[in-house]
């Protein structure tokens, strides 16, 4: 049992320091006068990601590549079904409120980007500069866009509604506490990293269960917990119209971002299986939000139900 509780305290550890960071890092943000704006699209989804960034480091440099590949690939599909599947049980979301077509359609590239770039074979420090380079094209366009919003919306209007969608904003939080979540963010993230991939390889091994199915399963919806429980709280507001563009953006950075900076550690091979099956699951998963996105419809409980359904099916197949 000790590799399950340690791998579950890991777990805790990298969700606790990486709500510490993303809080430390808007705040001293906004205390510089960034716009929180900017600090939601950049500063935010970085923090969000730290989680599955520092394990696909961590797990690069223990020579557990399995678990890097299968946290990203796994947490992507997760996100779709699981994470947008179980809040529709609990109320309507409302995505024909959420015009995400264009970062959908980034998504869509980033996925394909990715899956071309796993045919290789490994993803190498030139692949990881072409996913960087993605991310950066990315980030560019959402610059632009928070610049035009600000000009068309007028400053009162953008520093009213853009605090209000960061709940961990507060620009007159003191100095010391603001690095007092920086410093917590900054130790735990690699501890509870750390943590969790030494015992999740702990665990693979005792069970004979591959360090990707590990990575698959366990590692990817461990990681997803954060974004899921933020939609559960959205559906139960009745505000759950959001959740569709914060997984797009979440699956685009975990795509671009996550394995790109991972290269930079170390080579990363690919297991054929996901060659033959996971990345294609993911890109299934990704193409099921086309009537969300294009043609108005909510996901009702109906359709959180065949997500979720969808999830179940694909972990016994992992499993079995």
């Amino acid at each position: 049992m000790t590799p399950w509780l340690f791998s579950g305290l890991g777990l805790l550890i990298l969700l606790l320091a990486g709500d510490a960071l993303v809080r430390g890092a808007v705040n001293l943000s906004l205390r510089l006068g960034v716009p929180a704006l900017i600090v939601s699209l950049t500063i935010v989804a970085f923090g969000t990601s730290a989680p599955e960034l520092l394990i696909a480091i961590s797990a690069v440099e223990e020579d557990a590549p399995g678990i890097a590949l299968g946290n990203v690939v796994g947490s992507n599909t997760a996100n779709i079904l699981l994470v947008l599947g179980l809040p529709a049980l609990l109320a309507t979301l409302h995505t024909s409120e959420c015009d995400s077509r264009k970062n959908y359609v980034f998504m869509l590239m980033a996925s394909v980007l990715f899956i071309a770039l796993a045919f290789c074979g490994e993803f190498n420090l030139i692949s990881g500069a072409i996913l960087l380079a993605g991310l950066g094209l990315v980030l560019m366009n959402a610059f632009r866009e928070a610049k035009a919003h600000r000009k068309a919306c007028g400053e009162a209007c953008a520093d009213d509604d853009e605090l209000d969608g960061l709940e961990e904003a507060d620009p007159n939080m003191p100095y010391w506490k603001v690095s007092v979540y920086l410093i917590l963010g900054l130790i735990g993230l690699p501890m509870g990293a750390h943590l969790l991939v030494e015992n999740a390889t702990v665990i693979a091994r005792m069970y004979g269960v591959s360090e990707t199915v590990i990575g698959l399963t366990l590692i990817a919806v461990g990681t997803s917990l954060p974004e899921l429980a933020t939609t559960v709280m959205a559906a139960l507001r009745r505000q759950a119209d959001v959740a569709l563009g914060n997984v797009i953006g979440s699956n685009m950075f975990n795509l671009l971002a996550i394995i790109g900076i991972a290269t930079l550690f170390g080579e990363i091979p690919v297991d054929p299986e996901f060659l033959h099956f996971d990345l294609w699951v993911m890109l299934g998963a990704s193409l099921l939000l086309i009537p969300f996105v294009f043609f108005k419809q909510d996901i009702t409980r109906i359709w959180g139900l065949i997500l979720t359904a969808l999830y179940a099916v694909y972990i016994i197949v992992l499993l079995a």
